[in-house]
């Protein structure tokens, strides 16, 4: 969202830009001149000629401040045509008349003896010249004003767009934490049934996580070590209702001081994926987790020995995944890969996040 500051700032730099403009515009024509051309003669001819300067500045300006936005953006376009029209026609008067009256009776050393003798332009072909440089700059009002306008509604669009964003990136963490508790609760309630010291110890476990999500959870970066940290509980906690027979290899290669920003819990529901996939019905199975940051781009990788979820688990609803890549598209846009799959003999799924540092 633009800031009071930014604002000031551009409008600014667009008053800046008018001047500069401008002053250009009024100054350049004293430069055009032969170098044996007397100097008085030069600013003869140019103060003769700062009525149409004038006029253009007018026109641009009546245009830029007031028809445009009062009527061409209001949709009335007959209003608009109507005052163009007679908006040229005064400023052509101003070109053409005006300031040359005011120029032979107050300043009478610059006139023009053969303007008045009508050796140069008649008035037709000043007042068509003067009408078409005009509506050039009645042109350049309408196209100015149009690209601000086109800016303000692009940065209005953008404003929105970031606000639903948010929104949604704030809703899937709302949903987030009640889908990770309730496949934990399950893991949970399973151990109850066999070891209930394993349960207890589970259950102190799920604490350490719960406090990590609360506190954690609510911003949009953590450092890295932390959600390393978080990884490591989670998997231990699911190791404590697994048999000996599953094979459960963690390669978490993070400093304890390694402040990387990362999305938090953007990769639990990868290993939550494992852990129902990778375990067969009779206990076994394999489970590897990977995690490394070089450089600043940060590379998740999942492997799992491949058990298609059986019909009576109810362990979830299968939103995790979705979740994740709804959250990668929202807060690392274009700065992700993820490749996911089973390997051609279909025994192993894989998943595989790589999320990019930020240019600077």
């Amino acid at each position: 969202m633009t800031t009071d500051p930014e604002k000031n700032k551009m409008r600014y730099r667009n008053l800046m830009l008018h001047i500069l403009c401008w002053a250009l515009l009024f100054i350049v024509p004293l430069f055009f001149h032969s170098s044996e051309e007397n100097w008085t003669n030069v600013w003869h001819r140019y103060m003769r000629g700062l009525g149409a300067t004038v006029s253009y500045l007018m026109v641009f300006y009546l245009n830029y401040l007031w028809i445009v936005p009062r009527y061409m953006l209001k949709k009335k376009d007959w209003k608009m045509f109507l005052l163009i029209n007679v908006l040229v026609l005064v400023a052509g008067l101003l070109t053409v008349d005006l300031w040359h009256v005011i120029i032979n009776n107050f300043m009478p050393e610059l006139a023009d003896k053969g303007h008045r003798a009508g050796r140069h332009f008649s008035r037709i072909p000043r007042y068509f010249y003067g009408s078409l440089v005009n509506i050039l700059f009645i042109a350049l009002a309408v196209a100015v004003r149009m690209y601000q306008r086109w800016q303000h509604l692009e940065e209005a669009r953008k404003e929105a767009e970031a606000a639903r964003a948010e929104a949604e990136l704030s809703n899937l963490r709302n949903q987030l934490n009640p889908h990770f508790l309730l496949n934990t609760l399950n893991n949970i309630y399973a151990l109850i049934a066999f070891d209930q010291n394993k349960a207890q110890t589970a259950v102190s476990e799920l604490s350490k996580l719960l406090r990590h999500m609360l506190y954690e959870n609510q911003q949009d970066f953590v450092p890295l070590y932390k959600e390393a940290d978080f990884m490591r509980n989670y998997i231990e906690l699911m190791k404590i209702r697994m048999s000996d027979h599953v094979k459960i290899d963690t390669n978490i290669n993070i400093g304890p001081d390694d402040s990387t920003p990362v999305a938090p819990l953007i990769f639990i529901s990868l290993i939550e994926n494992a852990f129902k996939h990778g375990i067969s019905p009779q206990g076994a199975g394999e489970i590897k987790v990977d995690l490394n940051q070089v450089d600043g781009n940060i590379t998740c990788e999942i492997r799992n020995t491949c058990y298609p979820k059986r019909s009576n688990d109810k362990s979830g609803s299968g939103i995790g995944l979705e979740q994740v890549g709804k959250r990668l598209e929202l807060m690392y846009p274009d700065r992700y890969t993820w490749e996911k799959g089973t390997t051609p003999d279909g025994k192993e799924y894989y998943s595989r996040i790589i999320i990019k540092k930020e240019e600077s």
